[in-house]
């Protein structure tokens, strides 16, 4: 007995994944960046948190 879904955050999250993996398959340097520069929105969010 499955009830229908209007959202199906698994399958939204293997989209997500799959779409990531092409963009940044054989440019880890990129990944890098986009990684440090994620790093440094974060930090900044969690300073004005506070």
């Amino acid at each position: 007995m499955k009830k229908s879904k209007s959202y199906d955050a698994v399958a939204e999250a293997r989209k997500i994944k799959e779409e990531l993996s092409i963009k940044y398959w054989g440019h880890p340097d990129q990944l890098l960046k986009d990684l440090k520069a994620v790093r440094k929105r974060y930090s900044q969010r969690l300073k004005t948190a506070k």
